[in-house]
């Protein structure tokens, strides 16, 4: 990885974090729906989606944003989706939690916990079918896999050996349960074994671990026709399941969290490395404050659909 790619990785992630943190204050101003904060995982999504090309697919969660960033939406189209209007990506029917865009290998964010899964899986079978060079990256979350959805999914996947990477986000809560409480094994990767595929485990906040294991699954496995395999990253969630949900969690794990930041960890790396100094990221991110601004300009200044076109695009 070059220089100048290490710094469009920093960039995503800044995207990320600042995208997410005004969605927050929309959404406390009367933006409609529900907003499932991203930050504190931005490493996972950058990492991942920085490892496969602009033709593969992804499929995402409710938990989302970060992915579609990731994979290189308009923060214009994607504040406008989130306020409903004609200008988002799905002319404002999509929302926060069912954002798709195809033109950019999107297959759709899901509001259904696991609901990624197979149809992941399902892209997956349809590139083997038609013989593309191609590959799905499938995020999820760690509630996600108690759901019949991961298991019957990932069996299918490894038995026909198509190209999938499973990436489970591991950020210990599945709303407010904490899952090591309702899983037997301590590490969720180890269920691959159930499946005969690979289970590797990263540091979710570690942007470049996560973009090499998957780098590895991408181009060592699911290219060459080797099948799937999942990825467990080791992350947290820096704020509560969505925007204005209750925090029960230990303030003690919380702090200790975000002494891990992602975006620290990398900005430190990129200083040791030469890549990046103080002008130069102050300049980064008055950038995407910018861009994040005029998103939030171009959504509030953006029509809202007609009531006649509620109907359109519906398939019968």
């Amino acid at each position: 990885m070059d220089t100048q790619e290490k710094i469009e990785m920093y960039i995503k992630m800044l995207k990320i974090r600042y995208f997410e943190e005004e969605a927050a204050r929309q959404i406390r101003s009367g933006m409609p729906g529900f907003i499932h904060s991203y930050v504190g995982e931005e490493a996972v999504a950058v990492g991942a989606c920085s490892a496969i090309r602009e033709d593969d697919y992804i499929t995402s969660t409710h938990r989302g944003h970060g992915h579609l960033i990731a994979k290189g939406a308009q923060l214009s189209k994607m504040m406008a989706e989130l306020w409903g209007k004609i200008t988002g990506y799905n002319k404002g029917r999509g929302g926060s939690m069912h954002i798709a865009a195809y033109e950019l290998g999107v297959l759709g964010a899901n509001g259904i916990v696991g609901g990624g899964i197979p149809i992941a899986t399902g892209a997956g079978l349809s590139i083997k079918i038609d013989g593309l060079d191609k590959v799905v990256l499938c995020f999820f979350g760690d509630g996600a896999v108690n759901q019949g959805t991961f298991h019957e999914a990932i069996n299918i996947a490894a038995v026909y050996k198509l190209p999938v990477i499973y990436i489970c986000e591991n950020n210990l809560y599945g709303v407010g349960t904490y899952q090591p409480s309702v899983r037997s094994v301590e590490n969720i990767a180890d269920k691959a074994s159930g499946y005969g595929i690979p289970g590797e485990i990263v540091d979710g906040n570690d942007v470049l671990s996560v973009y090499e294991v998957t780098l590895e699954a991408v181009e060592n496995r699911a290219r060459k026709g080797e099948g799937p395999t999942l990825i467990e990253c080791k992350t947290y969630r820096w704020y509560t399941h969505f925007e204005g949900d209750k925090d029960d969690r230990p303030p003690k794990e919380i702090a200790k969290w975000k002494a891990k930041d992602p975006i620290k960890r990398f900005r430190k790396h990129l200083i040791t490395e030469g890549i990046l100094n103080d002008k130069k990221d102050q300049e980064i991110i008055s950038g995407i404050k910018k861009e994040v601004a005029d998103a939030v300009k171009f959504a509030l200044e953006s029509p809202e659909p007609e009531k006649e076109e509620a109907l359109l695009d519906v398939y019968h």
